[in-house]
């Protein structure tokens, strides 16, 4: 409304998405984002390689999801979208790349044939000899001991988890069903068959791809010598230069809406401000950011919290306890990105098959996937003919000792557990880049939807303050920028209805 104020704290996709919806819906607003990072973007991030510019965080959208889509078409970057080149991931397992079967859900095989070599001909049959589950109302349940109990051990071991790890860095035997895999979690209230459910998810996104094709196709051209591109739109999306540009091009689009964005500024206390006082006639908010030496307090009418989880409690401790308590048992996992640039090996690119692959834990392995980026993007391959340009993740949830290694140990080690699992020496590397992320990925535990229920129950009472994230409802990022303009409307809306009532 005129006159407001508004004030978002952290920088990441989630914050800047509130930022671009509030600009629109409250034109006349004062709105003012602060990020305690070197840059706005959070996870969206782009460092030089050997001289070319290479995501060093997220690399890709999904593109069944309109939100992350949508907002590249209002920035002007639709043009700009690509898809994969080739989505032929692998497995590591016991010592070979094995293809990743087609039709699964989160690793869940269907048939579980389709898996054979990743698991044994004892595993299959046990997964095909399916145990029931008792259906009923039951609250939650790790997606490990459900698969587990239903297609055995090894499902989970070698399928399940690396694909769990690869978006959550977590453990199946942690990670909520509900959350994770809620329709499967809704599978197994109406007694269903774990397999059917996994058939008919796959189906399900196969009609949908297929009822899409004509639209999908018309606004972008099918990667090159991908023959399923012709037939369904992938199911992920990327940007040409990379989806670290999505952060750059929103971040100076709200500079230029006067939208003010301020990096390397923490916010380290929120006060709620009594009526009359520098918050506005009827109250507000106000959150002291900067050094402890010199501290600045910016006042506003009202508040989003962009931020973590750890750091969204420690500001509404003295406010909302029933929320900050709920918010610290949200754990997060600690992760790096190795990127490596890879001379020629002789006349021609080092070969890279497929866009990757994936390593199970018990494989023992420090590595947990591998992304052949100059194989699966045509703009990353384009960039530099004489190199091949790869990455590596380090860093599973809980496990932390990996993670202390200096950046040349983890170069290292990268370069030799990809050439194990390629089956021959990497050529020279040329350059290399280790992007560390602390606390990058929150953990949807067993409980997480009942959790989130709390502590928006809790922040009810507290008018003004809206919280966004990869924390409450999904780490992608259309689910951060859902949530950064979920809690754009809902300031809005608060502010509307406050400046009305004032009216009366």
């Amino acid at each position: 409304m005129v006159g407001s104020r508004i004030l978002i704290v952290g920088g990441g996709i989630a914050g800047l998405a509130c930022a671009w919806e509030l600009s629109h819906s409250l034109p006349d607003a004062t709105i003012t984002l602060v990020d305690a990072g070197d840059r706005p973007g959070g996870k969206l991030r782009r460092e030089p390689v050997a001289g070319v510019a290479l995501d060093v965080g997220a690399e890709s959208m999904l593109a069944r999801r309109p939100e992350a889509l949508d907002l590249v078409t209002e920035l002007g970057l639709d043009l700009d979208v690509v898809h994969p080149a080739t989505t032929s991931a692998a497995i590591w397992s016991r010592g070979d790349l094995h293809p990743l079967p087609k039709g699964t859900l989160m690793g869940i095989p269907s048939p579980a044939a389709s898996a054979l070599g990743i698991l044994t001909a004892d595993e299959v049959s046990r997964a095909e000899s399916e145990t029931p589950w008792d259906a009923g109302d039951f609250e939650d349940v790790s997606v490990g001991d459900y698969v587990a109990a239903r297609l055995g051990d090894a499902v989970v071991d070698r399928l399940v988890e690396p694909l769990l790890g690869g978006v959550y860095a977590g453990q199946a035997r942690l990670l909520s069903l509900r959350a994770c895999l809620p329709q499967v979690f809704a599978a197994a209230r109406r007694g269903e068959s774990l397999t059917d459910a996994a058939a008919a998810a796959a189906a399900a996104a196969a009609s949908a791809a297929a009822t899409s094709a004509g639209a999908a196709m018309g606004a972008t051209a099918p990667a090159a010598g991908d023959a399923s591109a012709s037939a369904t739109p992938p199911v992920f999306a990327g940007l040409d230069g990379g989806v670290g540009r999505l952060a750059e091009v929103l971040a100076e689009s709200l500079r230029g809406r006067g939208v003010t964005v301020r990096s390397g500024t923490i916010a380290r206390e929120l006060h709620r401000e009594p009526a009359g006082s520098g918050g506005g006639s009827g109250g507000g908010w106000s959150v002291v950011v900067g050094p402890q030496p010199r501290p600045e307090r910016i006042h506003a009418d009202a508040v989003v919290l962009a931020t973590p989880a750890a750091s969204t409690a420690k500001l509404l401790a003295p406010h909302v306890p029933d929320a900050t308590r709920a918010l610290r048992e949200v754990d997060y996992a600690s992760m790096a990105i190795i990127t490596l640039a890879v001379g020629a090996d002789g006349p021609t690119r080092a070969p890279l098959p497929g866009s990757g692959f994936l390593v199970p834990a018990l494989e023992g392995r420090t590595i947990k996937a591998s992304t052949f980026s100059s194989t699966k993007w045509g703009w990353t391959a384009d960039a530099a003919q004489d190199l091949s340009f790869l990455r590596a993740s380090v860093g599973r949830y809980g496990e932390t000792s990996d993670l202390q290694r200096p950046d040349e140990e983890l170069v290292a080690i990268a370069v030799a557990e990809v050439s194990e699992a390629l089956g021959h020496q990497l050529p020279r590397i040329v350059d290399a880049h280790v992007q560390r992320w602390g606390g990058a990925l929150p953990q949807y535990t067993v409980g997480h939807v009942d959790r989130i229920a709390r502590i928006r129950a809790a922040l009810a009472t507290a008018p003004g303050l809206a919280l966004a994230g990869a924390a409450y409802d999904g780490v992608g990022i259309p689910a951060c920028v859902a949530s950064g303009r979920s809690a754009a409307r809902a300031v809005a809306t608060h502010l509307r209805s406050r400046q009305g009532g004032e009216g009366d």
